[in-house]
């Protein structure tokens, strides 16, 4: 599986290879500004793009307006955004494109902790979602006006919010120290109140965690 890395820190930059090449991936081009990431996904296609917000030369958002070009022009390409720090604005304007690829948007911190990173890399690549905690949390913030997810009860809400994070049915099991079953109910009932038809499981939970954050009736 071919991957792509923006990221202007040439230390980081340097161990996030390290790590992508000891999970399994083809590291087909790394660069530190948007402009070279755009180059190195027309050129390789790539199925995953490891992107960092900020970069030369402004150092704002040349990362996520990259991702955004990225979501348009290469579906297939799925996107995980770094940041040093919550910037909600930005996981919204991601979450807002549509594509049938993977999105994701950790803290750099979490890249510490290999397990979990990999995890989230993996998940992203295959369509699904790695949201980190602290950006979901300041994406509910941001919501306001009518809700509409209001026919979703506290626990089917906490079980979306897992979800968003890209947790599996055993973590949010785990987490809510309930049983698997427990929240396989839940989630057949979160389909069902969003009115999201029968399809693919991992689609309908992207198509969920997407409503939830964005807030789209």
């Amino acid at each position: 599986m071919r991957a792509v890395i923006a990221e202007d820190s040439v230390l980081l930059r340097i161990g996030l290879v390290k790590v992508l090449e000891m999970a399994g991936f083809e590291v087909a081009a790394e660069t530190g500004d948007a402009e070279g990431l755009l180059t190195a996904v027309e050129e390789h296609r790539p199925q995953l793009a490891l992107v960092d917000v900020r970069m030369p030369p402004g150092f704002t958002d040349e990362g996520v307006r990259a991702a955004l070009v990225i979501r348009s022009q290469y579906p297939g390409t799925a996107v995980l955004l770094l940041s040093q720090f919550v910037e909600e604005r930005y996981a919204a304007d991601l979450l807002s494109s549509r594509s049938g690829a993977g999105i994701g948007y950790l803290l750099k911190q979490r890249v510490a902790d290999v397990e979990e990173f990999v995890d989230a890399l993996r998940r992203v690549a295959a369509g699904g979602t790695a949201l980190d905690p602290q950006v979901v949390a300041q994406l509910l913030l941001r919501r306001g006006g009518p809700d509409p997810l209001e026919r979703l009860t506290p626990r089917e809400r906490d079980v979306l919010a897992l979800m968003a994070e890209g947790r599996s049915n055993a973590a949010i099991a785990a987490g809510l120290v309930v049983s698997e079953s427990a929240v396989a109910k839940h989630i057949n009932s979160i389909f069902a109140k969003l009115d999201l038809p029968p399809a693919a499981e991992a689609h309908r939970r992207v198509l969920a965690v997407l409503r939830f954050l964005d807030g789209t009736p």
